[in-house]
């Protein structure tokens, strides 16, 4: 029957040890990955071939000073306006109807076409023009979408 251990040796690595493990695994990973490493050299020499390897250092340096400038831009009042325009817009687009904003896309697509044609045609319309327009079931119905879209602002407008 074998003795029981009763002491466990643990091993120390030398610093010397220690180095040539990590420079065994680190030539591992290049050798594993040498595709990538070749292509990211060839990004950084092109970059810094352009200059920006040095524009990158230099942004670096001036780190707190780029960054007083970003946020003294960021909070100018046309860029917090556009900000704030923004997300009314949309916080309006979420509570709309895709399908209805769809067709409304293409009704107007299909109206401004409409409008080109009449812009070559070039007539003059009158009184009694517009009243005969109006019996015209299309026109009848953008008037009425119109009228209950003007509503509809106006109520929105009183709130």
């Amino acid at each position: 029957m074998a003795k029981p251990i009763k002491v466990i040796q643990k091993t120390e690595l030398t610093e010397e040890q220690k180095k040539m493990h990590s420079l065994e695994k680190l030539l591992s990973g290049v050798s594993q990955n040498t595709d990538s490493l070749l292509e990211t050299l060839n990004l950084i020499q092109e970059l810094h071939d352009s200059g920006m390897m040095e524009a990158l250092g230099s942004l670096l340096k001036a780190k707190e000073k780029a960054a007083k400038i970003a946020v003294g831009q960021l909070t100018r009042q046309p860029v917090t306006n556009m900000i704030n325009n923004a997300m009314a817009a949309g916080g309006i687009l979420t509570e709309l109807d895709p399908e209805t904003t769809s067709k409304l896309a293409k009704s107007l697509t299909a109206g401004l076409k409409k409008a080109e044609q009449g812009l070559e045609v070039d007539s003059k319309l009158g009184l009694f023009d517009l009243m005969k327009a109006l019996k015209d079931p299309d026109i009848n119905r953008a008037v009425g979408f119109g009228l209950n879209l003007l509503k509809g602002m106006g109520e929105g407008l009183k709130e």
